[in-house]
């Protein structure tokens, strides 16, 4: 039995930094891709706005979900609203277990995931982790009205 495992290695830092890892795995015949991002989320580099996030959380009233939200900082499910809170704060600068949340959604019987917000790289990342995912891109409020009717 033949088995394929796929490795996706998402890293964060300082711009020159990238650009050397992508040029030395270009030497050694591997693919590096430089995401174009705004910012190096999800790393150290962030604190300062991880301090802006636990500022602007303090004052907010988060109430319990109706289902279970799936932190992309653990990959586990819960339910409390102080929690959430915390999880929302260390999401800056706190590793994205995407592979790990993908397959929890699938153990929850999740067959689409919708991807809001400029990009499809959640998609796409989702499409390489299980292909029987379906995945949905709404890139612009136009896109909001062909969804509804996807429905």
């Amino acid at each position: 039995i033949e088995s394929l495992i796929i490795i996706i290695l998402i890293l964060s830092g300082h711009d020159k930094a990238i650009d050397r890892l992508v040029a030395l795995a270009a030497e050694q015949q591997k693919r590096a891709i430089k995401l174009n991002v705004s910012a190096p989320f999800h790393s150290q580099l962030m604190l300062p706005a991880q301090k802006i996030m636990l500022d602007a959380l303090e004052g907010v009233n988060i109430s319990a979900p109706s289902v279970p939200l799936i932190a992309n900082v653990t990959a586990e499910e819960t339910r409390d609203p102080e929690l959430i809170r915390s999880l929302l704060v260390k999401q800056v600068t706190g590793m994205v277990r995407w592979y790990e949340s993908i397959l929890l959604l699938k153990e929850r019987g999740v067959t689409k995931i919708v991807e809001i917000g400029a990009g499809k790289v959640l998609s796409g990342l989702t499409k390489r982790i299980d292909k029987e995912i379906e995945t949905i891109s709404i890139q612009a409020p136009s896109d909001i009205d062909s969804f509804v009717k996807s429905l």
